[in-house]
């Protein structure tokens, strides 16, 4: 099969095509014609630093969407030619190639008026945005969340998930962007290159702070961040961990969680890899009733992938980039 390849870890311009065998499915697994692949920032940060789980050449790419045509042994619920996505394993060989193999128990079926374009655009972004807003932070109708980088993928699709439940939604994002911000639901679109963000949320909540916060920035940023919260106010991260040290004891009370979706290869048990699936059947039927944005900004070829990966990098793209496989 053609494959974008990776020979050592290195930055994406490292990336070549290539031809290596087709995959086999074991024991509840199946294998995935791929069609379409979304990009996304773990991709360049899993490329850069290797895995000690990979042989070389390695295939990137967690995103998959595409057509079911070969089943392993003691799978049920599936068939030949079922059109499915999954988020992978990133220590197995990934979705940049025509064939990839996946655990059955994560995939999800793609409805009928979802694109595979659409459907690779979701999982790993749509999935944690979906789990800090539902799983974690519990968000509920009338309640403030603040959200850092608004104008990115996980931003994106949590803007869009708190204001589907009736959350009052302040991001952050360049000026550029706030139009688009906006359209996505956000209420307030704070420009994080001038003048100060947390006295500018405290501003816009008259002094009370937010129920809820989702930091996608740092460490530092998620410690910043915690001075915002009201009592029992929640905060989630995903790129960093806060230093509760900067918090009294027993005075907010703030519950924090750590998002590591794909952990729950590694880590979790058949419940949270199942998890993977019903989060992201969520996320599709959305989709299909037009009432969420999988926010595409970029289609590009297998051979454009690099390219498209850099842009990530560099913090250049907005939105989801695919990759269209076949």
């Amino acid at each position: 099969m053609k494959a974008l390849l990776l020979d050592e870890p290195g930055a994406p311009s490292t990336l070549r095509l290539g031809e290596v065998s087709d995959p086999v499915p074991g024991r509840g697994e199946v294998r995935v014609r791929v069609r379409a692949c979304g990009l996304n920032p773990v991709d360049v940060g899993t490329a850069a630093n290797g895995n000690p789980a990979w042989s070389w050449p390695h295939i990137i790419g967690l995103d998959a969407a595409g057509d079911i045509d070969a089943i392993g042994e003691g799978v049920s619920g599936f068939q030949i030619g079922q059109r499915v996505v999954f988020h992978g394993d990133l220590r197995r060989n990934g979705g940049l190639a025509e064939f990839a193999v996946t655990r059955d128990d994560v995939v999800a079926t793609i409805p009928d008026e979802v694109s595979y374009v659409q459907a690779a655009a979701l999982p790993c972004a749509g999935m944690t945005a979906y789990q800090a807003v539902h799983r974690r932070l519990h968000l509920r109708e009338g309640q403030t969340i603040f959200i850092t980088g608004g104008a990115g993928g996980v931003g994106g699709f949590a803007i869009q998930l708190a204001h589907a439940v009736g959350a009052r939604v302040l991001t952050t994002c360049s000026p550029a962007a706030r139009d688009r911000v906006l359209a996505l639901g956000a209420d307030e679109a704070i420009d994080y290159t001038s003048g100060d963000i947390l006295a500018r949320v405290r501003e816009l909540t008259s002094g009370r702070g937010v129920d809820a916060v989702l930091d996608t920035r740092s460490s530092e940023s998620a410690t910043a961040n915690l001075g915002l919260l009201v009592h029992g106010g929640g905060l989630v991260f995903i790129a960093g961990r806060p230093d509760l040290g900067a918090v009294v004891p027993f005075t907010i009370a703030p519950s924090v969680h750590e998002i590591a979706l794909g952990a729950a290869h590694s880590f979790g048990d058949a419940g949270a890899r199942k998890d993977l699936a019903i989060m992201l059947e969520d996320l599709l039927s959305r989709v299909a009733a037009g009432t969420l944005n999988p926010m595409i900004e970029r289609e590009v070829a297998l051979g454009e992938a690099p390219e498209a990966l850099e842009s990530i990098a560099a913090g250049h793209s907005h939105g989801k980039s695919v990759v269209i496989v076949a």
